[in-house]
């Protein structure tokens, strides 16, 4: 079936010819329902088969290259993340590249010292001999991120609220990742409300 046979008094005909290619759109208000479908049954069957009629539409939405552009980004990005030896912290609490994506945290000062283990850590600061010892105030042990998290006296009280919150739903010690990913809100206030100058 060719555009010039169909009736224009039953068919609508569209044809962008500076592309050199058309659209053929049936007009349900004059044929019926029947004949309608049939005719543009028969002319989608004629542009799949006929190799003379060029694609009025070959583009790829914009949409689906973003989301396919960030799934190739997200997968390097989480293989070179795996393979680095740098920021072992940080992988602690993001082993995953797009958990950390989905994650909108705010960005203080005590956290990012957390989930990073640089900062005013007793053991970043001997690390680059900036202090003499790495021990922490409380003498348990060396100062680290872990150690203020789950170890130290002196921030019990601040880890005493923050575990009764999570006993609630499951058992303590939780990995750093749940802490931060499913415990994200009650994690902030523990660590915003730790003394670091005291500590």
């Amino acid at each position: 079936m060719t555009p010039s046979r169909i009736e224009p008094a039953t068919f609508r005909f569209v044809a962008q010819r500076r592309n050199h290619c058309a659209t053929a759109v049936p007009s349900t208000r004059v044929l019926g329902r029947q004949q309608g479908n049939e005719l543009a049954d028969g002319l989608a069957k004629e542009a799949a088969t006929n190799s003379d009629i060029k694609k009025c539409y070959d583009r790829i939405p914009k949409s689906a290259v973003k989301s396919e552009v960030s799934e190739t980004s997200e997968t390097k990005w989480q293989i070179k993340w795996d393979r680095t030896t740098k920021g072992v912290t940080t992988k602690l609490y993001f082993p995953k590249v797009a958990d950390r994506l989905k994650l909108i945290i705010s960005v203080i000062s005590n956290l990012t010292m957390m989930v990073t283990g640089h900062g005013n850590i007793k053991s970043y600061l001997y690390k680059y001999k900036i202090i003499d010892s790495p021990m922490c105030t409380c003498k348990i042990g060396q100062q680290t991120t872990d150690h203020i998290l789950y170890d130290c006296e002196l921030v019990k009280q601040e880890r005493d609220k923050l575990k009764a919150e999570i006993l609630r739903s499951e058992n303590w010690p939780v990995s750093n990742d749940t802490l931060i990913n499913k415990y994200a809100e009650i994690f902030n206030k523990f660590v915003d409300s730790i003394p670091l100058e005291k500590l």
